[in-house]
């Protein structure tokens, strides 16, 4: 039997929510979107960056698959290029033998559509997929976690992360109950703060001077400063003028993101966009009020200013922890120098072959790429 892949239609809707129920009835957690349209990126004119919707269809008219693409304008190494994230491919080959090669004619027919494409987040539970771009000659670049606990007891008594057995909940209830945890996790924070200012070995402390931070309604034309100021000191990373965030981050809708402007001495040094989320049941966070860092831009030297402004903002509204996932050194550093806890090696960049020789020498480009948790498919979870 013939499959084609063709692009999302308002037609093929029951045809969408049928693969999903026979994806549950096979034990997969994975489904794709009923409605043909992405709600927070539809495609518009005079814009370049959109998400789109494509289906794999058997000759019976029933979806077998589908994946998500988001185009969008990269800056790299002084000009714009068309980079593409993508989200899946989901197929029944998760539930059936009889589809394990569908997955791998998806991601060829994305490469043809959008030869620079690339993926950031894949986890270790994708590890087939994974494995299956490495086959292909993807460049794979791990990138970490930046995180910080606020509220300490809260935390401790809170989160599902370190929770999941009755033993863990135990001794973490007695941590929080005693004072013993918070004094401690305020301790490596503290520890942690200390050794990244110093250096480790005794070098100072790196300065800059006092900040104001303003909670902005949105972007404007000192976000295009900020850009055009800031761009050419990164090997590539995704334009972040102020009509591209105003499409991104929208006074209503996803994700409710606060856009906090910070300058030194009368001028914007750069900006971050938060989240503040109380989670319910979630399966990491369980009923955490988590605030996230899903975005930001300054001169690399200037990222600890920004991320100290964006912690102090999110501690002002009571956040139990603060995370934020980084690709740029500069931006690790930011965050080292503001006590955070870097977890290595937690969200994989996945270029494809087009885009790896157009970042090459690889080696060189990682180092000045900049990415956070508003690149690929969005703060989805935060």
């Amino acid at each position: 039997m013939g499959i084609r892949i063709i692009p999302h239609s308002a037609e093929l809707s029951d045809a969408v929510d049928a693969f999903n129920g026979r994806m549950r009835a096979g034990g997969s957690h994975w489904g794709f979107y009923t409605v043909p349209v992405d709600s927070w990126l539809p495609q518009q004119e005079g814009y370049h960056v959109w998400r789109e919707y494509h289906l794999a269809v058997d000759d019976d008219g029933l979806v077998r698959g589908a994946y998500a693409l988001r185009p969008q304008q990269f800056w790299i190494r002084g000009a714009l290029h068309t980079v593409t994230d993508w989200q899946g491919p989901f197929t029944e080959g998760a539930v059936s033998p009889k589809y394990a090669a569908l997955g791998l004619r998806m991601v060829r027919d994305m490469l043809k559509k959008f030869p620079n494409l690339y993926s950031w987040g894949h986890g270790g539970n994708e590890q087939p997929l994974v494995q299956m771009l490495e086959k292909m000659k993807w460049q794979l670049h791990e990138t970490p976690l930046c995180l910080r606990v606020m509220r300490p007891a809260r935390f401790l008594r809170r989160n599902n992360m370190f929770r999941d057995t009755v033993q863990k909940r135990l001794g973490l209830d007695l941590l929080a109950l005693s004072g013993a945890g918070s004094v401690g996790l305020r301790a490596m924070h503290a520890g942690l703060k200390l050794q990244s200012r110093s250096g480790g070995d005794g070098r100072a402390t790196r300065g800059g001077g006092a900040t104001q931070t303003t909670e902005e309604p949105y972007f404007h034309d000192w976000t295009d400063e900020v850009w055009e100021r800031c761009k050419d000191q990164y090997s590539a990373l995704s334009v972040r003028d102020a009509a591209t965030m105003n499409l991104l981050i929208r006074a209503q809708g996803w994700p409710p993101a606060r856009r906090l402007r910070v300058s030194r001495q009368g001028q914007t040094i750069g900006w971050a966009a938060v989240l503040d989320t109380k989670m319910n049941d979630d399966s990491r966070f369980g009923t955490m009020r988590v605030g996230s860092i899903v975005d930001c831009l300054a001169s690399p030297e200037d990222a600890g200013a920004v991320v100290a402004a964006a912690t102090d903002y999110l501690r002002e509204c009571e956040a139990d922890i603060v995370i934020s996932n980084q690709s740029h050194p500069g931006w690790v550093q930011g965050f080292a120098d503001n006590g955070y806890l870097i977890l290595q090696d937690k969200r994989l960049f996945a270029a494809s072959p087009a885009l790896t020789e157009l970042l090459s020498p690889f080696d060189e480009a990682s180092r000045g790429l900049h990415l956070t948790n508003m690149d690929g498919h969005g703060p989805m979870g935060l």
